[in-house]
């Protein structure tokens, strides 16, 4: 039983975790939303929307 115990209490129950896929996740997805967000800007400056 403590076994059990120990390995619950080392485990971290979140979910960003300080390691080399979550940064790059976080990245990649600013990086798309930024992406996102100028094309938004730049079909509404084409089409006339703003």
């Amino acid at each position: 039983m403590s076994t059990e115990t120990n390995k619950s209490q080392n485990q971290e129950d979140y979910i960003l975790k300080d390691n080399k896929k979550t940064k790059f996740g976080a990245g990649f997805i600013i990086v798309v939303l930024i992406l996102l967000i100028t094309a938004v800007v730049i079909s509404g400056i084409y089409f006339e929307w703003f």
